[in-house]
């Protein structure tokens, strides 16, 4: 029987494989930017929503190391590229459902940083009123559809969503984020097949960050291009470098369009990287990956790349980015303001949404 390879040979494999989806976009001779159906005015949006993600994380980081912010708290510094460049190839009546590391959704699907703030601090103004905490950001108007802590436990309910907009005939498509560790729970595999079979209008989002916790995925997956799953349900599968909000954007959009228009599932593996650890309470490096790795990952900044982009292609100037980085530290400054002058949830509120009436 042949051996398994030794751990340093099976993380380099890994490294490898993780990687190929990652593409050198500035030294590239043909601009990134052609093709793509973006205005000026989109692609600074796009810039700004990444930063503004960024900057309120770091001061919920902040908020969180002096006990304002209590309970679990997963950040998504590093990632911002997927939320973003998935919602600009969406609509705004479309749902998008995700797991816990949220809040960068909840911000680009609508929510305003003092309604984020304000729940993540646990009063009455937040999204949820206070009662849903970091992992549970819900707005339904703007269809943001959660929040949600189970791993993989939203991603049949993304189904059902999409089923509701086939069966009113209505165009929206549904689009679910959630981690490559929920891509090994059955309901995974179970939601896949019936998306398929039934020919249901959604985007199967996974955020691949390399770790499960503090599991490598090389450790947890026998098949390591994950994307590739969608091939016993028959299903469009991509895998999409998600370090370049660009290239999250292009290949959303062609999930989303066939979804719309079409009704045909798609299965999208973005490679991606978070900077921070898995939680608040979870080491940056030392404990189950190295400073090294992390370094070398932060040289693929989504936000800094995007925004030499945008530089290079006249778009956007050095002073503009500092006035923009200056106008969002100050709007994030005020939700901590707002939410610290907010009310608490009054007790009563304990026996509130809790039975449908």
């Amino acid at each position: 029987m042949a051996k398994s390879a030794a751990p340093k040979e099976k993380q380099s494999k890994a490294n490898k494989t993780f990687d190929k989806a990652i593409k050198k976009t500035l030294t590239d001779q043909k601009s990134p930017l052609k093709g793509l159906d973006l205005s000026e005015e989109k692609l600074i949006q796009i810039y700004r929503e990444m930063l503004l993600i960024r900057r309120f994380e770091e001061k919920a980081a902040q908020m969180y190391g002096m006990e304002k912010i209590m309970g679990f708290c997963h950040l998504y510094n590093g990632q911002e590229a997927v939320a973003v460049g998935a919602n600009a190839a969406m609509r705004e009546t479309d749902y998008m459902l995700t797991a816990y590391r949220d809040h960068g959704h909840a911000l680009v699907k609508g929510i305003t940083s003092n309604e984020v703030m304000a729940e993540l601090f646990g009063k009455v103004t937040g999204c949820s009123r206070g009662k849903g905490g970091s992992m549970h950001l819900f707005d339904a108007e703007k269809r943001m559809m959660g929040g949600h802590a189970i791993v993989g436990g939203h991603i049949p309910l993304a189904a059902g969503f999409a089923f509701g907009s086939k069966y009113k005939a209505e165009q929206d498509v549904t689009v679910c984020f959630f981690g490559e560790a929920a891509a090994n729970q059955g309901v995974f595999h179970e939601t896949l097949n019936m998306a398929a079979l039934w020919k249901l209008p959604v985007v199967y989002i996974c955020e691949n960050n390399r770790y499960g916790m503090g599991t490598a995925f090389e450790r947890a997956f026998a098949v390591w291009d994950i994307y590739e799953r969608a091939s016993a349900y028959n299903m469009p599968r991509d895998v999409v470098d998600g370090m370049d909000v660009l290239d999250m954007y292009r290949k959303t959009k062609e999930a989303v369009d066939r979804a719309r228009y079409e009704h045909i599932p798609t299965f999208l593996e973005a490679r991606t990287y978070r900077f921070r650890g898995h939680s608040m309470s979870d080491p940056i490096h030392g404990h189950y990956r190295t400073k090294e790795e992390v370094e070398e990952m932060k040289a693929k900044d989504p936000i800094i790349n995007f925004g030499e982009l945008l530089k290079k292609e006249n778009i956007f100037s050095e002073e503009q980015m500092k006035e923009m980085d200056d106008e969002i530290k100050k709007i994030v400054n005020e939700s901590i303001e707002f939410a610290e002058k907010s009310e608490e949830p009054p007790l009563e509120d304990l026996y509130t949404d809790v039975i449908v009436e």
